[in-house]
């Protein structure tokens, strides 16, 4: 059974940081591509970041400069280093793992709530 499990999720003032966990069992972890995905309040989800099996990183431009993924395929584990909050980052973030030539694997977590205070 796969399992992803988000943490450090908070609330923060505007300007301050957070880092994201994700912890992933039950999936070959190292062969697939890990995303952060974040929905707001009153919107659709929407992708944030994202990091291949071969670590090549991608970043929506609303985060880029700002946040940072990475993974630790020993842990099975990837996280997303949030710096410089806005107002507009409070959302439910989520893990999601996936592979881009099995359809099959494609996984989500239940989220990390994270608030950001102006």
């Amino acid at each position: 059974q796969v399992q992803l499990v988000e943490s450090g999720g908070g609330l923060v003032q505007a300007g301050e940081s957070l880092r994201l966990s994700c912890a992933a069992s039950g999936t070959l972890f190292s062969s697939n591509t890990m995303g952060w995905y974040r929905q707001a309040p009153g919107k659709q989800r929407e992708w944030v970041a994202t990091i291949t099996s071969g670590g090549s990183t991608n970043y929506a431009d609303s985060v880029k400069g700002r946040f940072t993924i990475s993974r630790d395929n020993v842990k099975s584990s990837v996280y997303l280093q949030m710096n410089s909050l806005k107002p507009e980052d409070t959302a439910v973030y989520y893990c999601r793992s996936s592979n881009p030539y099995f359809a099959t694997v494609d996984y989500w977590g239940k989220g990390t709530l994270v608030t950001v205070s102006s």
